[in-house]
């Protein structure tokens, strides 16, 4: 009788394969909160919603800011998209929430500023960390995104015409899915050894720890639940529909989760893995 060779178990080396194994326990933690599934039902309310967006704006303002720091660094140059550029949009989405002065109507909640400052300290000390940041924010940011804006316009009654989510536009990118594959590519050629990686791993952790501290109310005293908003927008969540108790099942409902089930998470990215463009 002969042996067939047993073959070894597949061990990843590509960062994003990386990621999405590193990640997925903390990911399957926070993928189920209520206020998750009251936003895909277009349960939500305004005041938290441009709370999200303020919380948003600081993150993102301050990421772009370490990216252009760093835009020739080796290990990070590579991932240089000015394109997907978020804070002039959130900028705009304010300016229609609180008007021209909203920079004097907010403020940056202390749970906020913990992660804008470790943002800051990584593009400052170690850029490469950076590109678990980059690559949690903005691959989620295209996945799921133009669902996430219908669903916010139908239940605010926003104008069709975009003011308040443009933040889901990205108008120099024509097709999200080939940008996304060109990204992962980019980022899985970046000339890094293990024990880098599995530091990008454990910083794409980090990075969902500081959204899950906001989320489970330090930090509260400023933003109330505004930051779960901000959680929503950068977790891929697996709601799915019809799973709230005397809830109704409607073809919102489904197209919302179909969206989701596209949409990588933070931590999935933060993975960036979309388990359906594998």
């Amino acid at each position: 009788m002969r042996c067939q060779p047993v073959c070894p178990p597949h061990s990843p080396t590509d960062l994003s394969e990386l990621l999405a194994a590193g990640t997925k326990e903390v990911h399957e933690k926070a993928e189920n909160t209520q206020f998750v599934k009251d936003f895909l039902r277009g349960r939500i309310r305004k005041e938290l919603f441009k709370l999200g967006d303020v919380a948003l704006y600081y993150t993102y303002e301050a990421m772009e800011e370490e990216i252009e720091r760093n835009k020739d660094h080796p290990d990070f140059s590579p991932l240089y998209f000015p394109e997907l550029n978020r804070r002039d949009a959130l900028s705009r989405d304010l300016d229609y929430f609180y008007g021209e002065d909203w920079r004097e109507r907010v403020s940056c909640s202390p749970a906020t500023q913990r992660y804008v400052e470790r943002i800051h300290q990584v593009g400052q000390e170690e850029p490469v960390l950076l590109v678990a940041h980059a690559y949690t924010r903005y691959m989620g940011d295209l996945s799921g995104g133009q669902v996430l804006k219908k669903v916010a316009q139908r239940a605010l009654k926003l104008p069709s015409t975009g003011e308040g989510v443009y933040f889901y536009q990205f108008d120099g990118i024509h097709s999200a899915k080939a940008f996304k594959q060109l990204y992962r590519s980019r980022m899985n050629e970046l000339e890094l050894d293990m024990a880098t990686k599995d530091r990008l791993v454990a910083e794409a952790v980090l990075a969902f720890q500081f959204n899950m501290e906001v989320r489970k109310g330090k930090g509260r005293e400023s933003w109330g639940d505004g930051w779960k908003y901000c959680h929503l927008i950068s977790v891929g969540v697996t709601t799915c529909p019809g799973s709230i108790s005397d809830g109704i099942t409607t073809s919102r409902d489904r197209e919302s989760h179909r969206a989701v089930h596209n949409w990588p998470s933070v931590v999935r990215v933060r993975a960036g893995l979309d388990r359906h463009s594998k």
